[in-house]
Parts: C-alpha cells; structure tokens; sequence
C-alpha cells in the first residue's frame, strides 16, 4: 500500500509590485517644446542676439535638456534616454523643415508680386534688364524642349542599363559599368558641359543651341536614373520572377510584364528626382545655349534661353524690376518641378498593378 509523502520544502514567496509606474502626459512634449521656445527667445533677448537661428539653437538644447530631466523625475532614466532620442529626431527634423519653409515662403511672396498672364506669356525682347516689363515665355519654353530632350535620351538608357545590371550583369563588364555610373554620379555639372562643348560644338562644329544643352542634362540625369532604377528592381521579389518563369514565360517578357510593372512606382519617382536635379541647372545651359531675349521655339538651331540662366541673368542685373523677375522665374521653376513630380506620381499609380482586397 502506497504511502502519499508530503513536500515539506518550503515555498518561495513572490513579492508583489506595481505593474506600471509614473507617466509624463501626452501634452508634455508639446508644453516642454513651448516652453523651450520661449525661453530660448527670452535668452536671445537678453544676450542682444539678432539672429533667430541662435534663437532656435538655444531652444533645440534647452528642450532636449528639459525632456531629459524631467522625464527621470518623473518616470526613470531609462525612459528619459528614450525619450531624449525621439526629441533629437524631431529637432533634427525641425532643423531640415524650417529652412525649406523658409525659402517656399519667401520665394512665394516675392514671385508672386510679378508672376500674371503677361509675365508668363511675353518674352524680354525689346525690354532692357534694368527696365520692369517683359516676362519669361522664351526661358520657359527653352526649359521644357531641354528637360524634354534630356529625359527622351537619358530615361531610356538608364532604365535598361538598370536591367541589365540586376537581371543580367555578371563579370567585369558589369563591375565596370557599376564603377562608370558612381564616377558619373558625382560629376560636377560644368564638367558635362564642357564634355558636349569640345564634341559637338568645337569638334563636330555644331553652334549652341537647346540640343546642345540637353545633351549635356542628359549626362547629368543618366546616373541617377540607373542607380535608383537599380534599387527599384531589386526590391521586387524574386518569387515573382521564379512563379513567371516556371510557368514557361521567357525572362525578357517576365522582365516586361511582371518585374517593371511591379516596380514603375520607384522607376518613376527615380526619374522624376532625375529630372528635379537637372532643371535648376545653369552652367551647362550656359555654355552651350547661351541664352537670348528672344522666343526660340527650334531647339536644334540658334540660342536659347532657360529658366535657371535666366534667374541668374536677372539677378545679376541687380535692379529692383530685374530681381523681381527673378524672383518671379524662381517661383515657376518650383511651380514646374512640383507639376512634373504630380503627372509621375499619378502616371505610377495608374500603371501600378491593382491588388485585390
């Protein structure tokens, strides 16, 4: 017959604590960055500081300062790390939006002291710099054929260059393709100008013209278009590719028809970035279109003028009419870029593959 042993070991006890502990409320950031901002003013007032950035620079440290020490009054030391990191995310994010708000305010209000029907439809043909008057339709349309003949040469190239570097690329001939586009990359823009000025002009003996200047923006733009084209394409899963080719589908159409379709969202915001950097260009244009008052609407014939040249003719002029203009010009130029990159944004996600719900 069994006998049952009782377990006389004694039992370890549990000592029982709060489950939570002090939390700061969600309104403290904004009332620590509140009070950050008036005492970093009240400083820059009392040290006779004229300079807001000194203003904002006091307050970016007094708030990290400030949310570190009373979020380990408050809550510990851990949470204060924490919580000291996301302020620096944010103040680094503050720091990288102010001066871009600052610039699109300041661009806006002057630009638009001068840009009406008459700024954007007349040219400065027969109108002295120093004189108000005159508008930008020659420097516009110069600016759009360019940008249009850069992108007609340099999008296609650099999407199949792309291709070939992620689908196909092996060996050295792709490493040293790979080692081209990064040198390219980080060409200063003069350098592609003088490129096109000592082959087409000077050795093939071709006279300036928008041609000419889009060659050169094209130069600038291909890299760009291949390296973030590469990064597109690489994202897309490789599981795509193997499902299309073993259902026997050749790898040129599920290239075609599977990976570019999968990733024409990254493919055209590349472009569009691509097409952003080579807009504001001004050396290449003018060394190779040179610039002129008059509307030249035949790109491969005789001087042309362009948006950046002519902000930079204007402003050089240094008269209140001309750097109003300026000003004006600079405005469209934004106006233009942010056009561009809404057509590409809905041209993407119309031609996105639709997913079911």
């Amino acid at each position: 017959m069994s006998q049952l042993v009782q377990d006389t070991r004694p039992v370890a006890t549990v000592r029982s604590g709060p489950l939570s502990h002090a939390r700061l409320p969600r309104w403290a950031p904004a009332a620590i960055a509140a009070g950050s901002i008036a005492a970093g003013c009240g400083i820059g007032l009392a040290a006779g500081w004229q300079s807001r950035v000194q203003w904002g620079m006091i307050a970016a440290l007094v708030f990290v300062l400030a949310t570190y020490v009373i979020t380990t009054k408050v809550e510990n030391s851990r949470q204060a790390k924490d919580r000291v990191a996301t302020s620096l995310v944010w103040v680094c994010f503050v720091l990288a939006v102010v001066p871009l708000f600052s610039l699109a305010w300041v661009t806006i209000t002057k630009g638009m002291e001068v840009v009406d029907g008459y700024f954007l439809g007349h040219s400065m043909n027969g109108v002295l710099d120093a004189e108000p008057g005159g508008g930008i339709y020659h420097a516009l349309l110069g600016t759009i054929e360019q940008v249009l003949i850069a992108a007609v040469i340099a999008a296609p190239i650099g999407l199949l260059t792309a291709i070939y570097l992620v689908e196909y690329g092996r060996g050295k001939l792709a490493k040293a393709v790979t080692f081209f586009v990064d040198v390219m990359t980080g060409i200063p823009s003069i350098v592609a100008g003088l490129f096109v000025l000592a082959t087409w002009n000077l050795m093939l003996g071709f006279g300036p013209s928008g041609f000419a200047g889009g060659l050169a923006l094209a130069i600038l733009m291909m890299p760009v278009v291949v390296r973030s084209t590469e990064e597109m394409l690489k994202l897309v899963p490789n599981e795509l590719r193997e499902a299309s080719l073993a259902l026997g589908v050749p790898k040129w159409r599920t290239i075609l028809k599977v990976v570019l379709p999968t990733a024409i969202g990254g493919i055209t915001t590349g472009v569009m970035l691509a097409v952003a950097r080579i807009t504001g260009e001004t050396a290449p244009v003018l060394l190779l279109v040179f610039g002129t008052k008059l509307i030249n609407p035949n790109p491969f014939e005789g001087a042309q003028s362009s948006l950046p040249l002519y902000v930079y003719e204007q402003y050089a002029v240094g008269t209140d009419a001309s750097i109003a203009r300026a000003w004006g010009a600079a405005l469209v130029l934004i106006a233009f870029v942010m056009i561009l990159n809404l057509v590409a944004r809905g041209i993407a996600r119309w031609k996105a593959p639709k997913t079911g719900k």
